[in-house]
């Protein structure tokens, strides 16, 4: 199953830090938060990733391209131009998908249709952390037998929230900046999904597909209340950084 991650922001509430980096790959425990997120999708089997890119991707592709040999010990031989490593490095598939600088996040999934095939998929954001069981969100998913399931985090937040009722959301709005189930992220999605990021273009998931997924009864809501958090400021990183010092990295599932 495919998982594509959302990876084209600039990530301007942390310009400090994303002036020459995509937000993506702004480290966290010493490694980029892509590569969290990427950790905890391969530890659920998950291991077919797409990356939406856009801003700076080109420092993401080159992150992957020189991760082998940066991030394990191998043996050089230079007759022969040969690297060979000494440890097992992680085997993902990445497909690299340049899909504009200033896309919205719902032309950025629909860029990628052509790689998905008539299958079901994942996809998420590239700065959310969670220790959510993806194994369970995809069979929730299944059981609900709808085109697409949001993740539910009770939180108040500027960000897009929704009315659930039996695991069905009623309604979705973006940045109410109320109490409420907001979006998290991590989503699965029927290939239908694609209708409706082709209704109103330019389309951005939050205001526009999800909505009219919520209005047509089609949106699934899978409630998680463990660990989760979203990047999007400085003080954030630095937060996620500190609780990582502090042994309370609960996303890192995987170790």
């Amino acid at each position: 199953m495919k998982v594509l991650i959302l990876c084209g922001g600039r990530g301007m509430r942390m310009h400090e830090l994303t002036r020459d980096m995509p937000k993506p790959l702004v480290p966290i425990a010493g490694m980029p938060m892509l590569w969290h997120i990427m950790k905890l999708y391969k530890h659920y089997g998950f291991d077919d990733f797409i990356l939406l890119l856009g801003y700076r991707g080109d420092r993401i592709k080159e992150y992957f391209m020189d991760y082998p040999w940066k991030n394990h010990s191998f043996i050089l031989d230079t007759e022969n131009s040969r690297i060979t490593l000494l440890e097992k490095a992680e085997d993902w598939k990445i497909t690299f998908l340049d899909t504009g600088l200033d896309t919205l996040t719902g032309d950025r999934i629909r860029q990628a249709k052509d790689f998905i095939g008539n299958e079901t998929f994942m996809a998420t954001y590239g700065d959310g952390l969670s220790d959510i069981n993806l194994r369970r969100l995809l069979a929730f998913h299944r059981e609900k037998g709808l085109v697409a399931t949001v993740t539910g985090i009770n939180k108040k937040s500027q960000y897009g929230t929704m009315t659930v009722r039996d695991g069905i959301a009623d309604s979705f709005a973006e940045k109410e900046g109320r109490e409420g189930i907001i979006n998290g992220g991590f989503f699965v999605f029927e290939p239908g999904v694609f209708d409706y990021l082709s209704a109103v273009v330019p389309n951005s998931l939050e205001r526009n597909a999800l909505a009219d997924l919520s209005r047509d009864g089609q949106l699934a809501v899978y409630l998680h209340d463990g660990f989760w958090y979203a990047c999007d400021t400085y003080y954030d990183i630095m937060t996620m950084n500190r609780m990582a010092e502090n042994g309370m990295d609960h996303w890192r599932v995987w170790k």
